[in-house]
This record gives C-alpha cells, structure tokens and sequence, in this order.
C-alpha cells in the first residue's frame, strides 16, 4: 500500500487537510502533466476536523502547479534595465548582507524594510520577525495581511483586548441564525460554507442572512439577502442594534457584569432609526427589522466576515460594530454564537501568533509594551533596548518611503505586490525607483520580477516541513513529500542564512523547521494563543487547535473538545470585561460624483487564487474562468448601450482598464465588480488595482480595495490581445 502524506491545503483560510500520494502507485500508470512531469495526486484528509475530507477546485488540483514556472536559482542584476543572470547563493547573499550592511550605515536600520506574506509558515514568519525586529532592530517588517485580515485583529483587539478569533468551525453546525457580512464564503470559503449550508438545510429553523451588494452564490442560499450600498455596514448593524434596544432584546445582566462603554454606545445607535437606516443602506426597512428579528430570535448567533467588512477606510470600524451587536445581546462565548472573522490566506493566522505585522511581536505581543519587548530581547540574547519601541513601516508606508528615499533595501517574500497592492501605477513606479529590491519566491517570472535586482528561489507547498494555522485557529503540521527543485531553500532558511551572514550566528542556529517552531512555541506560554504544548512531534498525529498549553494533558489530537475563546466571559484586558467600541457611520473613502459615477468593488473567484501564481498554471482553473469579466447591471448597462461582451473602459482618478461586460441581475445598480485575479502577464489591462485607491483604515491601516468610483464607457472597437501575445510580453516585462 502506498503511503500518503497528511497536509494542508496552501490556499485559502478554511486550512483544507489534504492527503498527497506519490505519482507511482501499484497497478497504475504514473499522471504526467501537458509538459510531462509525474502529477502527486491530491485527495480531501477524512480525519481533518476543520474539512472532514472536502476539497475544492483548487485543493484538488493544487500538485498541478507545483512544476510549472518555478524558480530553481538565484538571479541577480545591477539595475533594472539589464536581464537577471544566474548567480551563486554565495554571491546572491554576498550582495544582499552588502546593501544591508551599507544601508545600515548610511540611512540606519529603518531603511531595510521587509514584506511578508500569509502564504509563509509558522517557521517563516517567526524567523523574519527574530532577524528584523530583534536583531536588526527596525520594526519594518509587514505583510501582505495587512491587506486583508489587519482590519479584524484592530476590532477583536479594540473590542476584547487580544486578536483571536473566538469561535470554531464546529459552531457553523451549532447556530441558529448566521450573518454572513462582505463575505462570498460559498465561492470564497467553499468547505466552511459547505458545512453552514447543509446545516441550514438540514434545520427548517436555522436562518442564514447575507449581507452583500452582489447576489452571490451565497447570498442565493440565504434566507435574507440584505444588498446594501458598500460603505454603509456600520450604519446597518447600529441600526440593527437600534431595533434590539428598542424592543427590549438585550442581555442586561451580561453587560453589566461583563462589558463597558454600554452608555456611549447608546447615545451612538439613538441617531440610527429604521427609517434613516433603510435609506442609507439603500434596502426596504421590512428587510432591515427582518434581519433584526433573525438575530433577536435566535439563541446562538454566529456572524462571519471577510473582505468586504475589512478592506474599507472604516474596515475596524465595522469589525467593532458586528461585535456591538453580539456584546448588546451577549451572543459571545457559547457554542454556535460569536463574531468569526474567515481568514482570507493559509497562514495569516499563524502569523498574526509569530507577530507578522510591523507593530506585532510574537505570542500576541505588541510593540509598544515595554515588558513584551523586554521578554523577546532577554529570549533572542540581545541587549535590552534593541527592539524599537514604535510600530514599523506597514505595507503602503513601504511604498512611499521608496518614493521619498528612506527605504533603501526592499525584501519581498511569497508575495506579487506589483499586482497585489492599492493604486497599481503608483506602486510600480515606487517600486522601479527601489535603490534595492530582493524578490523571494517560488515561481518565475511574476510581474514583481520586473522590479528585483536578486530574485531569491524559495521552496514550497510540498517541499519544506512547517506549520501552518487555519480561521479557527487549527494548527496543521504540513509536511514535505517531495525534494525541493533545483537550489530552492525554505523561507526560513534564507531568513537565517542572511542573519548568520550578518553576524547573528547565535540567534539562527536552527538546524531544522522543527527547532524553529520549538524556540516560538515556548514564547507563547501564558498568552491567549499558548501552543507550549505543541511541536512537530505532537502535530504528526494530527491537527490540533490552540490554545494548548503544555499543562494539558496530551491525549489524541481527535479526542479534544472545540476550543472555544471567553467561554467564562472574562477578557484579555485590564478590567476583564469586553468593550462596546461605537461608531457612526461615514460611508466610502471615495464617493461617487458627476464624474466617476459607478461605485467599483472588487474580489475573488470560485477558481483562482490572488493573482494567479499557482492557479493561472493549471488548465481545469483557466477554463472555468478564461477572462475577466465586469459584472453589470442590466439598468445601467442599458443607459450605457451596453451588452454582454461588449467591451468597456473602465476609469478611475488613478488609471484606466477595460473589460467586457457580464450583464446581470446580480449586482445591484450603480455597483460594479471585477476580479482581482488579473495581472499583466495574464491579460491586457485588466488590472483591479490600477484603478483603487490607497486610502485606509486609521486604525488598522488596511487600505479600501473594495470600492472605489469609477466611469464607465464602451469601447467601439477593441482590439484584445490574446494569451500568446501576453505570454511574448513576459521578457518586457522583465526588463522593465
């Protein structure tokens, strides 16, 4: 019998278990892909509690990739405008401990800046955070979580003190009534939807309500579809909130025992009347007390979000006010209920625990406590004093301290911000002025190649051991089944390799991923995420989920009730109790006018993933969705003279592209969405993020790529390129 190797599936937040056998099995011929490489084959793990053996398209053809377009060596030039050559590793990181080294010296250790990615391991993460933050001493690492999850670890910490997700995927089968809010979790998180919508199914009383401007594969399962203008949420749940207090529907000795600020938060709803709140949101009031009386009614209410709560000038806003409505009707802490934030990349959960953003440090601990960077300094033998006491540089800070010449070295790692980040032109343009850029990462050529001088190959998904945490905070060991290709290294092993080169030979003495996650695992004891009791070891068995100190006895990872957070109603803060955070409503960073009068909201598909890395390379994915359309709606398309595949300009302040048209009922009018998917190697202007803007969140800092205002016209006589033509572009584009 062949063996198969237990993993988890690298895309999305669900963290899928898979199993992995290897090409050659007895009694069957070997799978070769179109250009002839053995195909590892992929099947759902059963004895995963998170999927319980589901997968998706994505996860079912996630080992078709793993040969195409990969980077096996390093690359290196001098400036942009000449080819990257093969170099040796010796010669790649001679140059790279040079220009750190020089910028250092010149500029200090805030001009290095480094930007990660949830894709990276728990290893990853922490080993870039031990090099940046402790041994360099500048707290300019980031990653490309700040675009999609930092707005919900701002609102669990504003609302309970910690991040954490306090639910799990077992009260998807629990609850009576769901609120899924700016999330197409059907498309999106299609195994964690999956396991709500049998339950919806199963239980006539179990009420599903979906908040979304788009009548998403989702919203056609709810039971209510609530289609509110973008940018109006915190308006919607303050009046939710309104009608709760109205009719009497509040968990007064919960409050009173158990939060503050319930008289702030008051003054706050009286001003968000049914009547205001319909029209503002743009839906019947008959809908709006509906939803309200869903949540009144039921008795265990789990609200779900993603993107389109986060990604918004008001993204922890939002966040706070979901968890208002819970905190006023005491729906927190109990099977089935609670405010559930479906993380959007395999690991960002693990690295908000490794301290992956620029004012995080490891095992939920802030930056700006003294005594959390006094524990990290004793741990990592460095002097006290050397972690900086200020938060770092975050993504978009990264870009314009290119623009202004404070940031000299550029690290990037398992992420294409050339495609990724808001307000496109101008972040190519940052990044072509970069005086040095290390770009890291598995696959070659990306359309952030075009702006590296050393292009670093990096290991992964079925070539290194490491550890990853999934949405409810399931750790998953995923181990390597395969050789890594060519001269390809772990992330972490660069990190290292780099920190020894720099003479911090004491602190990267790792040997193997299971050392590393050892040194992190001891720096969580005693926090909300403690995972002393976990190791490679443990793990092997099994998934298991956090927290989990050392103190709890072993057992078998199955034989382990759900982890549920603030089950005894105490909080991670000074008081205890949980915090009402009110908020008013201030609808989009980037209304419509006379000039850019459509409202563009942007987001994923079913298929693919980010921007096409991996799934651009695999034939099933491309046919299910062969181009990017603009979703329309009839009304407008009409008074535009606007048919399906008619081609249209799309314009913002920041840049044109263009798109045929999908007419359809789904969206709502004066909306418009297209996918995110698209970059310049993969179809002609059709990038989302040329058009959005760079305005964020204040508190969280994570800019609003979902909505921006755009104009709207039909091309009359398009001339688009075809795939071939796209493909000779990617020497160009390299050269850039």
């Amino acid at each position: 019998m062949v063996e198969s190797t237990r993993t988890l599936c690298p895309y999305c937040g669900v963290g899928c278990g898979l199993e992995v056998l290897p090409p050659a099995q007895p009694g069957k011929a070997i799978k070769r892909d179109a250009a002839g490489n053995p195909l590892w084959q992929v099947r759902g793990d059963r004895g995963h509690s998170s999927s319980q053996g589901q997968v998706c398209v994505k996860g079912a053809t996630v080992a078709e990739s793993l040969d195409r377009n990969r980077l096996k060596y390093p690359l290196m030039r001098d400036r942009l405008d000449q080819p990257l050559q093969p170099v040796t590793w010796d010669q790649a990181l001679d140059r790279i401990v040079e220009k750190i080294q020089t910028a250092q010296v010149q500029r200090g250790s805030d001009s290095i800046c480094l930007y990660g990615s949830g894709q990276f391991q728990t290893e990853d993460y922490y080993v870039a955070q031990k090099l940046m933050k402790g041994c360099l001493g500048t707290n300019n690492f980031d990653a490309n979580s700040r675009l999609c999850m930092s707005s919900a670890v701002a609102g669990y910490i504003q609302s309970f003190g910690s991040d954490g997700p306090p639910c799990c995927y077992d009260d998807l089968e629990l609850t009576d009534c769901a609120f899924i809010v700016g999330a197409n979790a059907a498309e999106c998180h299609p195994i964690a939807f999956n396991r709500l919508h049998k339950h919806h199914k199963r239980n006539r009383q179990v009420k599903m309500v979906v908040v979304d401007p788009r009548r998403t594969k989702t919203a056609e399962a709810a039971d209510l579809h609530l289609a509110i203008q973008p940018g109006t949420d915190v308006t919607l749940f303050n009046g939710i909130a309104h009608l709760l207090l109205r009719w009497g529907e509040i968990a007064s000795l919960f409050m009173d025992e158990c939060t503050t600020g319930f008289g702030d938060y008051t003054d706050v709803i009286s001003h968000y009347p049914p009547e205001r709140v319909a029209q503002e949101c743009g839906i019947p009031m008959t809908d709006l007390e509906q939803a309200a009386r869903y949540w009144a009614n039921a008795d265990n209410v789990l609200s779900l979000w993603s993107m389109g709560v986060n990604q918004s000038v008001q993204g922890t806003a939002k966040v706070c006010s979901i968890i208002n409505v819970h905190l006023i009707s005491g729906q927190v802490g109990r099977p089935g209920a609670g405010p559930f934030s479906l993380t959007g990349q395999p690991n960002a959960m693990g690295g908000r625990e490794a301290g992956g953003l620029c004012h995080l440090l490891p095992g939920y601990r802030s930056i700006q406590n003294p005594e959390h960077r006094a524990t990290l300094e004793q741990a990592w033998g460095l002097p006290p004093g050397r972690i900086a006491p200020e938060p770092g540089r975050d993504t978009w800070a990264m870009i314009t301290g290119l623009e202004t010449g404070e940031v000299q070295v550029l690290w990037i790692a398992a992420t294409n911000p050339a495609v990724s980040m808001p307000d496109l032109k101008r972040t190519q343009a940052a990044l072509r002025q970069s005086p040095f850029t290390i770009y890291q990462d598995a696959y070659y050529p990306t359309e952030t190649t075009a702006y590296a001088h050393v292009v670093l190959p990096a290991a992964q998904w079925g070539e290194k051991t490491g550890v990853m945490t999934n949405s409810e905070r399931m750790v998953t060991l995923c181990t390597a089944f395969r050789p890594v290709l060519g001269e390809a290294k772990a992330d972490w092993e660069i990190f290292a390799m780099v920190g020894r080169r720099l003479g911090f030979g004491d602190q990267f003495q790792f040997q193997t991923a299971a050392e590393v996650y050892g040194e992190f695992a001891a720096l969580t004891r005693d926090r909300l995420c403690d995972v002393t009791g976990l190791s490679h070891d443990r793990l092997q068995a099994g998934p298991v989920q956090w927290p989990c100190p050392d103190s709890e006895p072993v057992g078998e990872p199955g034989d382990r009730p759900a982890q549920r957070l603030y089950t005894t109603l105490q909080f991670p803060t000074p008081d205890g109790r949980a915090r009402f955070r009110p908020f008013h409503g201030q609808g989009l960073g980037e209304p419509v006018d006379q000039d850019y009068p459509f409202i563009l909201t942007v987001g994923r598909l079913y298929g693919h993933w980010h921007t096409q890395t991996r799934t651009g390379h695999i034939a099933k994915i491309q046919k299910l969705h062969p181009r990017p359309l603009l979703e329309i709606h009839p009304k407008d398309a009409k008074a535009l003279g606007i048919d399906n595949d008619t081609w249209v300009v799309v314009k913002s302040r920041r840049g044109v592209t263009r798109f045929q048209a999908l007419v359809t009922k789904a969206i709502s009018p004066g909306v418009v969405f297209i996918p995110m998917h698209w970059g310049a190697l993969w179809a002609d202007d059709a990038e989302a993020n040329v058009l959005t803007h760079s305005m964020a969140c204040p508190l969280s800092l994570e800019p609003e790529l979902k909505a921006c205002a755009v104009h709207l016209q039909p091309l009359a006589n398009p001339i688009p390129r075809d795939r071939a033509a796209i493909a000779s572009h990617h020497d160009t584009l390299l050269s850039v």
